[in-house]
């Protein structure tokens, strides 16, 4: 199954539980000795496995295990500034966002005597 926005978060936590499962299984892991080598406890093993959700950290444990960490790039790959932003900025770097700018004469003009 390809995960995609179209399915629910639910879907996408079972999805994902059952490819842990299949990484484990394939490495022939029970899933007591999972939760030796991560930390956690094996109920909390089986719940992943089912689809509910987990702390990040546990998930990054587990990942570790399986040998699966380096895909966590692929997951979230490093954000890097756009060409036209780089330009803009002249080397500096980027610290804060800013918000969206109202166009200049949109909306009513404000002055001290109006009542809000």
């Amino acid at each position: 199954m390809d995960i995609s926005n179209l399915l629910t978060d639910e879907t996408i936590l079972a999805e994902i539980g059952l490819r842990i499962k299949r990484h484990r299984l394939d490495r022939q892991m029970t899933q007591a000795e999972m939760a030796e080598q991560t930390g956690v406890s094996k109920r909390t093993v089986e719940r992943i496995e089912t689809g509910a959700s987990a702390q990040l950290q546990t998930i990054i444990r587990i990942l570790r295990v399986l040998d699966l960490l380096p895909g966590l790039d692929h997951l979230l790959p490093e954000a890097g500034p756009r060409p036209l932003d780089l330009l803009k900025l002249k080397g500096k770097v980027r610290q804060r966002a800013s918000s969206p700018r109202a166009p200049e004469g949109s909306g009513k003009k404000w002055s001290w005597d109006e009542d809000a």
